[in-house]
């Protein structure tokens, strides 16, 4: 039986989800040097199930790399990642507050696609799911989502919003997995983690 696993996520509700689940686990978080969020960044025509697909292998790539690097123990690597999309069209991370509330302005009165992939693997096996959720939001006015932009919460997030946070009071309904929207989904985590022996 494997007594934890290594978290490679940067993300406090990833830890705070994974910790619901009762599994032990440790940081396996970039160096300096390592650009990290150069891995998410999007090929051209790119479909939002196959780009989130992707850039969670390749966390994973860079993470199996950086624990041979540290010549740390070894243990299942969880990687996780989350994106937003409205069609075919990925809102990823806002670049700042305009960005933020451009993206706002095209999720507003519309139903979108939260798309979270997750990935556990060690340098001999890795396995992948994806959980797909459909949110909706009401729509909202300019001066609301300017004052949802200026409370900072949408910056660092895909889609320019937390689901858990204040954003909640214009989502009027979603289908799917509310921890998955978070950035982890708990039932195909939780599915990945027996499949490597681990008691949850």
């Amino acid at each position: 039986m494997k007594k934890f696993v290594y978290l490679a996520s940067l993300s406090p509700r990833r830890r705070q989800l994974l910790e619901q689940l009762g599994v032990a686990y440790e940081l396996l978080l970039p160096a300096a040097h390592e650009d990290a969020e150069a891995l998410e960044a999007m090929l051209p025509h790119e479909a939002p199930l196959a780009y989130v697909q992707r850039v969670t292998q390749l966390k994973l790539d860079a993470a199996l790399q950086r624990l041979q690097d540290r010549a740390l123990p070894q243990a299942p690597i969880l990687c996780s990642d989350t994106t937003v999309a409205l069609g075919r069209t990925i809102l990823g991370k806002p670049a700042d507050a305009l960005d933020a509330e451009r993206i706002l302005s095209t999720l507003s009165g519309k139903t979108h696609r939260v798309l979270t992939a997750v990935a556990l693997g060690t340098p001999d096996i890795r396995q992948q799911a994806v959980s797909i959720s459909r949110v909706t939001f009401a729509p909202m006015t300019t001066e609301q989502i300017r004052a949802y932009v200026a409370t900072g919460e949408p910056m660092g997030k895909a889609g320019a919003y937390a689901v858990q946070g204040r954003a909640a009071a214009y989502i009027s309904s979603l289908g799917g997995s509310y921890s998955g929207i978070m950035g982890l989904p708990m039932y195909e985590t939780a599915r990945l983690l027996r499949a490597f022996g681990f008691d949850v």
